[in-house]
């Protein structure tokens, strides 16, 4: 019977295998995260999350097997040409967050400006990332645009080696430069308590336009507040979920070495969304400061690691509901929680690790560890 062994076993360090340099300047790649941000706009963010997801996953899953990864299909960066499946496409110009989702997401916020999007969503429809676009040549300029745009941002991140993942930082900062571009409010209604849902669990909601800007989806009859995945908006579910999910993530990093094989799993679930599955639960902002944390302990027990993954793993989720009431439920377009709480929680893991306290390879720290 196999088992694991007595320490953990941790990745060579080296700074964010997975988003890598590719410089900011290199017309291939620009190209290529241009057709990223338009897929992702053609078929939806939800989607094009998953897939990246369901990449990074099969990335993962042959490097673990193989010890391998390499590419000699572009030879201008080292970090390029031993980057894999995962950081070329799942965590790169291809299908990275910060290209497609990012930049479905800036398309989505255009469509819903300009009126393009009349379904039945309760909210508003630049919020919508689980339907498709399709071909709509406007809304794919857009979306090329964004994905140059989130390239260009994680690449800076990640050349000044900013303490936290530069992917879920660009896509943090993309959604508030789409907001800022498109004419919506940074933060939303403020009038309310920012941290109380009971408005959207009494079913209240507006009676009276409110400056949303002329040819946009009207306020009327939209929810005073408009939670991130309903079902999953309270303190105790994120808690208890996040728990699960980050023992799950810790074990999983423990056993394979891999920072980001169960985000990848989790980030695939993204899938289930699009295609209407109720309930679906979002957890890979749980699972991936687990994986980092739980291989990031020195000299760490098996048991450790995985404790301390449940508790990023609980971390991950509280802070995405936390983004989620302060961001998204009082706005007019999607602002991802689980983006905001992975730049908080890697963060942690980054001063941990400046302080001594980690020590780990999945996380920039301003070349101070």
């Amino acid at each position: 019977m196999a088992t694991l062994p007595e320490t953990v076993v941790r990745p060579v360090r080296r700074v964010m295998p997975m988003a890598v340099d590719g410089g900011l300047l290199a017309v291939d790649l620009l190209l290529v995260a241009f057709a990223g941000g338009a897929i992702g706009a053609a078929v939806g963010g939800y989607a094009a999350y998953g897939l990246a997801g369901l990449t990074i996953t099969i990335g993962e899953i042959a490097r673990v097997t193989t010890d391998g990864g390499g590419t000699s299909l572009v030879s201008g960066s080292a970090d390029l040409g031993t980057a894999g499946v995962t950081g070329l496409v799942g965590y790169g110009p291809v299908l990275g967050p910060h290209v497609a989702f990012a930049g479905a997401a800036a398309a989505a916020a255009f469509a819903g400006r300009k009126g393009h999007l009349d379904t039945d969503f309760p909210y508003h429809e630049a919020k919508h990332l689980s339907t498709p676009l399709g071909p709509r040549p406007a809304a794919l300029a857009v979306g090329g645009v964004f994905g140059i745009l989130g390239y260009w941002l994680a690449q800076l991140s990640l050349r000044l080696a900013l303490p936290w993942d530069p992917v879920a930082a660009s896509v943090v900062v993309s959604a508030l430069l789409h907001r800022a571009v498109f004419g919506y409010s940074l933060v939303g209604r403020l009038d309310t308590d920012v941290l109380d849902m009971s408005p959207y669990e009494d079913g209240d909601r507006r009676m009276a336009t409110d400056g949303d800007g002329e040819g946009a989806q009207s306020l009327v009859g939209r929810y005073v507040v408009e939670p991130w995945l309903s079902y999953q908006s309270e303190w105790a579910v994120v808690t208890v979920l996040g728990l699960v999910v980050g023992v799950f993530g810790g074990f999983l990093a423990v056993a394979t070495g891999s920072y980001f094989l169960a985000f990848g799993i989790a980030a695939t679930g993204m899938l289930f969304l699009t295609a209407g599955v109720e309930r679906f639960p979002v957890t890979h902002h749980m699972a991936l400061p687990a994986g980092i944390a739980a291989l990031a302990v020195p000299n760490a027990t098996p048991v450790v690691a995985v404790l301390v993954g449940g508790g990023f793993g609980v971390l991950g989720g509280v802070l995405g509901e936390l983004a989620q009431r302060v961001a998204y439920a009082h706005a007019d377009t999607h602002f991802d929680p689980p983006s905001a709480s992975i730049v908080l929680t890697t963060l942690l893991v980054a001063v941990l690790d400046i302080a001594g306290v980690f020590q780990q390879a999945g996380v920039p720290t301003l070349g101070l560890a």
